[in-house]
């Protein structure tokens, strides 16, 4: 019923549409990736967007914070958009909002933590955008549109998660955002089931569902093991300092390593902004119920015996300036680890960090202390459901189509294969890229031609293009090195002050003298034949490409990979100069 009064509003406002028969399914990002979660539901002229997150840069993504979706569609169709839903309050799937969000203006549509995450986001990164929030609970019924949009508990590795119920003019689409079906969740609030009994009995025409875990066969344990983990660990680790290191956003996790001290009679210490910052915010929503009194400043840590100290701090994934691999590399200004230190490692490494994590264990062992990780000791448990419970998920909701989401693309071709294995056609289940356009009818589901989809590199509070030259400069400044060509001329041509010559990460300063003779004559050459054939006309980028030019062959002779080279011209006007980098770009 709910679809026919959908398909019923929405041929009235689209009545002229030709696109109104069909129902969009776009993601954005997402797939074939771990992050930068964004997806697309279009039907006429009412959209629907869900999630809006980044992605953690690779090692090659030098000095790169993070990676956000394009969202030049999203922008071409700005006045479509009614809304963004969100999932929960991970950064994978709210981090690039602050980014995004105050060019789309549009209303979002989240839980009360999920909302206070956010918040706390735009505060920092786009304090002057007045967030047009919509606090949502599970069961409430949303209409954006032709949409009308259902939430539904889920458990995940973060409290206040949801899945969605979108009742849409041609079926219901349900997105089980990430997921596991943990039957002792640590806030007693468990995946609906009863929810995705009831949608599968009535019909599902698309189901979007994370496939993080799909490798691992079983069920992914409950929670509660890493909090009885953490108690045995506690009891054997009395007399030692206990530093333990988890994603900010796992508030259970934070949770129960703050009751496990209490009961052992141990302060705590967070480390870290986001640790600081979240657990304030789920303390303020009255998510964390922890009284004042059990915490101490990090100031504060020589005040107190190490067996009465636990440290909470971010730095799980090996991120460079977080708390953890500063104290690993001894640079920590309150901690010193030592033989009386254990340091417990309650994640696993994100696909892509796995160098940075080894590293950073190699380097706490170093510093002379125990470290416990998840290879060893049940110290962390996933937030994302494993085969077993992925094919649970399957047969209760029993959709007609299905995509598989949140994973790389061995991860999407497995969990197409689990869905095959539960019974579904083959030609049912789409692998989609980003930009895929997967066009659904009553009758059918086809793909059509892509939309314009890319990513933005993250670096501060500025982006830009992926695709665009920073990172390839980067790369090249890292691999290769740059010398630096200085000279300065007056109005006819003629040198004024010697070539200046400057390199750095290109050879070794005992190879330099004779290299940086022959590019100083190469240089005054240059510059002279340039002067004698060119009287008139002259222009200060002229001389650079010629200098550039010089410079290179030079260079050949003493490396197979020449350096950046780059030239600045200043040219004496009368008593001063008149300074640009001509043709300064990192070119070879």
């Amino acid at each position: 019923m709910l679809v026919q009064r959908n398909a019923a509003k929405c041929k009235k406002r689209s009545r002229n549409s030709s696109r109104t028969t069909a129902l969009r399914f776009i993601p954005l990002g997402g797939v074939g990736e771990i992050g930068k979660n964004m997806n697309v539901l279009e039907y006429g002229d009412d959209m629907l967007v869900i999630d809006c997150g980044l992605m953690f840069p690779d090692e090659e993504m030098l000095g790169i914070d993070f990676v956000i979706p394009d969202p030049a569609y999203l922008l071409e169709n700005k006045k479509k958009i009614r809304g963004i839903i969100i999932t929960h309050g991970h950064d994978d799937h709210i981090g690039a909002l602050p980014f995004i969000l105050p060019e789309l203006d549009c209303p979002v549509y989240a839980t009360k933590l999920t909302l206070g995450l956010i918040k706390g986001k735009l505060e920092e990164i786009a304090p002057d955008y007045e967030l047009k929030a919509h606090e949502i609970v599970a069961g409430d019924e949303i209409e954006l549109g032709c949409f009308k949009v259902r939430p539904f508990s889920v458990c995940h590795s973060i409290p206040d998660g949801v899945g969605y119920a979108i009742y849409t003019p041609v079926g219901v689409v349900l997105h089980t955002g990430d997921f596991k079906l943990d039957p002792t969740p640590i806030d007693g609030r468990a995946t609906d089931y009863a929810l995705l009994a009831t949608l599968g009995k009535e019909g599902v025409l698309l189901m979007l569902s994370d496939s993080t875990n799909v490798e691992r066969d079983g069920f992914t344990p409950s929670e509660r093991m890493v909090g009885k983990t953490m108690e045995q660990t506690f009891r054997l680790y009395r007399n030692k300092r206990i530093i333990i290191s988890s994603f900010a956003s796992n508030l259970h996790r934070v949770q129960q390593v703050i009751e496990t001290a209490t009961r052992f009679n141990r302060k705590v210490v967070l480390i870290g902004r986001s640790m600081v910052a979240n657990v304030a915010r789920a303390r303020e929503l009255g998510y964390m119920d922890v009284d004042d009194d059990v915490f101490v400043q990090p100031s504060q840590i020589e005040d107190f015996p190490h067996n009465k100290l636990v440290v909470i701090t971010t730095g799980s994934q090996g991120e460079p300036f977080s708390g953890l691999v500063l104290m690993s590399r001894g640079n920590h200004k309150y901690i010193k680890l030592g033989s009386k230190d254990l340091v417990v490692i309650s994640a696993l490494p994100v696909p892509g960090n796995e160098r940075l994590v080894h590293r950073t264990i190699n380097d706490l062992f170093r510093q002379g202390c125990e470290v416990i990780y998840e290879a060893e000791q049940n110290v962390h448990v996933s937030g994302h459901a494993s085969r077993e419970e992925l094919k649970m998920m399957l047969s209760l909701v029993n959709p007609t189509y299905f995509v598989p989401l949140h994973g790389e693309y061995r991860h999407l071709v497995r969990h197409k294969q689990l869905a095959e294995e539960v019974g579904m056609p083959a030609r049912n289940v789409f692998i989609l890229e980003k930009g895929d356009v997967l066009s659904i009818t009553k009758k059918q589901a086809r793909t059509s031609k892509k939309v314009p989809v890319g990513a933005y590199i993250v670096d501060g509070r500025t982006y830009g293009d992926l695709k665009g030259g920073l990172l390839g400069e980067r790369k090249d400044l890292a691999e290769d090195g740059v010398v630096c060509i200085s000279i300065a001329h007056d109005p006819y041509g003629n040198l004024v002050a010697p070539v200046s010559v400057e390199s750095r990460g290109f050879l070794h300063r005992l190879d330099a003298n004779e290299l940086y003779s022959n590019i100083e004559e190469a240089v005054e050459k240059a510059v002279k034949t340039f002067r004698m054939g060119n009287k008139a006309g002259k222009k200060d980028d002229d001389v650079a490409s010629r200098v550039k030019s010089a410079v290179r062959k030079v260079l050949r002779k003493f490396s197979l990979s020449p350096p950046v080279i780059l030239v600045m011209v200043n040219e004496v006007q009368g008593n001063g100069y008149a300074s640009k980098i001509a043709q300064g770009e990192l070119a070879r």
